[in-house]
């Protein structure tokens, strides 16, 4: 199971960029529709088939956001 409300996660991260979906859209280089569509299937983010085995393998997925600039990959966590 995917643990992620996604169309809520980019809405938020909108709101949060002070920016719209709409211009969102343009700055991708793509129609506010069809980003729409994409936020609001979970299919279309996150494979269905990768949640399928690791849901058989006992584990449900959480996706996890890290602004830019802010997580130093080369510290050990």
């Amino acid at each position: 199971m995917l643990k992620n409300n996604i169309e809520l996660d980019v809405k938020t991260k909108c709101i949060e960029a002070g920016i719209t979906q709409v211009k969102l859209a343009q700055k991708i280089k793509t129609s506010a529709p069809y980003v729409n569509r994409v936020i609001r299937s979970k299919e279309s983010i996150i494979n269905n088939t990768f949640i399928k085995m690791m849901e058989t393998l006992g584990y449900d997925v959480e996706l996890r956001y890290i602004k830019r600039g802010e997580y130093d990959c080369s510290k050990n966590d």
